[in-house]
């Protein structure tokens, strides 16, 4: 271990008053708004190869005295272990001594170079902090935390950025789904697995709602209505679970109960005037089952039944008709009927007068003179409405003015758009049969019930 060396330094005479102020002038720092003035103090000696004095000065030295500087998260270890350095012969700091310079967080530096300190190669580094003069001021930092509180930090964008922050969101590489397809939930294969299960099994089996709707015994929603009531049963076995497959030549048996609740339910036969909807109300129009009351009934109605108030309980139009078309509009409480006229698989003819006139020729006399055959042509076959090609019609002169539709199915407004893209202009529309049945001399606005023995 090398001696310590003992430096004497000689005793100098009090000084004066300009003495002391021409050595505070040659004390002056290179920057001119510098936080303090530093006082001549006696030093002794110190080993050259290390310790306090050859360290920069502390950000933070300046604070009063006896408060301590909070640690820091990137101070290198055993760092606070250290005594604090004296501050009693400091001068105390007043706001007016800084003047109007640069403020705290300033990138000049904060002390001016003594020429006794060693180079910062020859130091070495400190820490992984970046040098003295990037950083900002003790005054401008948060103490310890370098979070803000909750409820006064904004959005990542709002802030200031810490040098140890978080990377923003948009610079993370993007997660890629596909290696974790059990964070997405069941993949396609696990969610096809219920729909394949609920496919009809390939035994021939099928579900026996659906084969009582296929013989004529009910609708399917009144099907389901009587298993749940345990009024079905196949082979003699009563079923009352909904969704039963069974085999198409098994023995169906519908109890009695079922069979009289269905005889009670009926079918009304109106001649809906123009104005009315089929369906429910809209537009502030009323819709047709108003017009069954008692008075209106058709006086030529042989059915002995009297109209209650269960007969108008889901009364519901198999087969709509606008609101500028008339004729024959049948409302049923059936499900079979509302399927054998509305059904997907319905082949019960429905036929309409329809006056037109031609859109080339609007006031032409004897229309039916005036239109080519090849419009007729046109209607009875190849056509489209909704990207979908329309079933064959039967399309004839039934006068000069009207034409006799006959068509298989019911699009919406079918016979209007048909008409519109051969040229011609729909005037009137009146639907005077649906399969079996004809309007006959029911009156507008007047009804009467099915009959027994009547089948579309």
């Amino acid at each position: 271990m090398s001696e310590r060396r003992t430096l004497s330094l000689p005793k100098a005479p009090p000084a004066s008053d300009d003495d002391q102020g021409d050595s505070l002038n040659r004390r002056q720092p290179i920057r001119p708004n510098a936080p303090r003035q530093r006082s001549r103090v006696r030093v002794d000696p110190a080993p050259t190869d290390g310790g306090d004095e050859t360290r920069p000065a502390e950000p933070g030295a300046d604070a009063a005295p006896g408060v301590q500087r909070p640690h820091r998260r990137d101070d290198p270890p055993g760092r606070q272990d250290r005594p604090p350095r004296p501050q009693a012969d400091r001068p105390r700091e007043h706001s007016g001594d800084r003047g109007d310079g640069a403020p705290r967080g300033s990138q000049e530096p904060r002390h001016p170079p003594r020429g006794d300190r060693a180079p910062s190669a020859e130091r070495g580094p400190r820490s992984d902090r970046a040098p003295q003069g990037q950083r900002a001021g003790h005054g401008d930092r948060p103490a310890h935390d370098h979070r803000a509180p909750r409820d006064a930090r904004g959005g990542r964008d709002e802030r200031p950025a810490y040098h140890n922050d978080r990377p923003p969101r948009n610079d993370r590489p993007a997660r890629d789904d596909r290696a974790a397809p059990h964070a997405r939930g069941p993949s396609q294969h696990q969610r096809a697995e219920p729909a394949a299960a609920r496919q009809a099994p390939e035994d021939g089996r099928m579900r026996l709602s659906k084969l009582m709707s296929e013989q004529g015994l009910s609708s399917r929603r009144e099907a389901d209505e009587w298993i749940e009531q345990g009024w079905v049963s196949v082979d003699g076995e009563v079923v009352s679970e909904l969704g039963t497959r069974v085999w198409p030549h098994q023995t169906i048996t519908v109890d009695k109960i079922a069979r009289e609740q269905q005889a009670q339910r009926v079918t009304i036969l109106l001649n809906k005037p123009i104005g009315y909807v089929s369906g429910q109300a809209e537009d502030g129009h009323e819709p047709a089952v108003v017009l069954i009351r008692p008075e209106n009934r058709w006086s030529g109605d042989t059915v002995p039944w009297q109209l209650t108030r269960g007969h108008l309980n889901k009364l519901a139009p198999a087969g709509r008709l606008d609101i500028d078309s008339t004729g024959l509009l049948v409302l049923t409480q059936d499900g079979r009927i509302a399927k054998q006229l509305i059904g997907e698989d319905a082949l019960v003819e429905k036929e309409y007068l329809v006056r037109v006139q031609w859109v080339a020729e609007p006031e032409a006399e004897n229309v039916s003179e005036v239109v080519p055959e090849e419009v007729l042509e046109r209607l009875r076959h190849g056509l489209r409405l909704d990207e979908r090609e329309l079933k064959p019609a039967k399309v004839s002169w039934q006068n000069e003015h009207q034409l006799r539709f006959v068509l298989r199915e019911g699009r919406k407004r079918q016979i209007r758009r048909m008409c519109e893209q051969v040229g011609l202009k729909v005037v009137g529309l009146k639907r005077v049969r649906m399969g079996q049945l004809v309007l006959g001399k029911l009156p507008p606005g007047q009804w009467r019930f099915l009959g027994p023995h009547e089948r579309f």
